[in-house]
């Protein structure tokens, strides 16, 4: 599995800063590839960890893009 946290709310994505690697809201996919973690658990604490309510925070499952079980 490779799993993103993304807001509802804005479309942003939780990935680690470049600078010190503390999780940040990205706009882009390709700023969040650092983003992607392996399981749910960790794509869970994540968001327990980082996300606001107002956020709607969910995980995306990039290997179901494109496929009959798209989103």
């Amino acid at each position: 599995m490779r799993l993103l946290v993304q807001s509802q709310a804005t479309g942003r994505f939780l990935a680690p800063s470049l600078e010190d690697g503390t999780p940040e809201w990205v706009c882009s996919l390709r700023e969040a590839g650092g983003g992607v973690v392996q399981d749910l658990e960790a794509a869970h604490q994540l968001m327990a960890d980082w996300c606001d309510l107002e956020d709607a925070a969910q995980v995306v499952d990039l290997d179901r893009l494109g496929t009959a079980d798209d989103y």
